[in-house]
């Protein structure tokens, strides 16, 4: 596990902000924050160069790119072994349909946020993706029916600060 970084109310601050709408600029930020927008650009870069901020990604509505019916797989790997883990993990990062993997402590080995077609789709997908693999003892299928964002991830001493959602 990496190491925390230390964060002041300042840089919390610049990252609630950039979590709420990653295309803040550094000039909206600064004077929200209220400093200056060339030590906001400073902060903004310490904080990438920590590993604290990842990057920014953009977010897709599954349903209007044709991916409108998602779900999650449970998936039980047998034997789970490292040799094993690592070609099943590369497979299923790389499918188009995959949105999260998650390894887990358990009955089941991963968790997978899948985003398809129809239920047509999902079926293809379990059984040429997943149930062929030699290593996929088991597979379950959730249907997601309904999904919210959550707040800005904050550290614990930070969780009590009100947080802006958009």
């Amino acid at each position: 596990m990496s190491e925390s970084v230390v964060l002041d109310p300042v840089d919390l601050h610049i990252l609630r902000l950039l979590q709420n709408d990653a295309r803040t600029t550094y000039r909206e930020i600064a004077a929200e924050v209220g400093v200056a927008a060339s030590t906001c650009l400073d902060r903004v870069a310490r904080l990438r160069r920590s590993g604290v901020i990842l990057g920014h990604q953009l977010r897709l509505d599954p349903a209007k790119i044709g991916r409108g019916l998602q779900a999650l797989l449970s998936v039980q790997v047998r034997p789970h072994r490292r040799e094993l883990i690592r070609p099943f993990v590369e497979r299923i990062r790389g499918l188009p349909e995959s949105r999260a993997l998650f390894h887990l402590t358990g009955p089941d080995d991963y968790l997978v946020h899948v985003a398809v077609a129809d239920t047509a789709d999902l079926q293809r997908l379990v059984v040429d993706e997943f149930t062929s693999r030699p290593e996929v003892a088991r597979v379950e299928t959730r249907l997601v029916f309904q999904q919210w964002d959550c707040g800005p991830l904050m550290p614990p001493s930070s969780a009590n600060q009100p947080t802006t959602r958009p």
